[in-house]
């Protein structure tokens, strides 16, 4: 079952959410780096250890780009840029 998030980024605070993947609750932030003008996600464990940060990269409305590829064995997290949300397949 796929999961919406709507993308409202804020200019003065970062965007969180809390994606579960491969069956365990993580927190999702998107900061804007104002050295290189774009945004970044990040994955954190419940504790707040870093698990992945890459690039925020938009995926076409006809291909997905897995922002979480290699580091979770079964579950997708799609930025759709045509809707700007996120979609989670856990």
């Amino acid at each position: 079952m796929t999961t919406y998030i709507q993308f409202t980024p804020q200019s003065t605070s970062n965007f969180q959410f809390n994606p579960v993947l491969d069956g365990i609750t993580y927190v999702a932030v998107c900061t804007w780096n104002i050295y290189s003008p774009r945004y970044y996600i990040s994955i954190y464990d419940t504790s707040r250890n870093l698990i992945v940060s890459r690039p925020l990269i938009g995926s076409p409305t006809d291909y997905d780009i897995n922002l979480i590829f290699g580091y979770f064995t079964t579950s997708t997290l799609v930025y759709r840029v045509s809707s700007s949300q996120f979609e989670i397949n856990p």
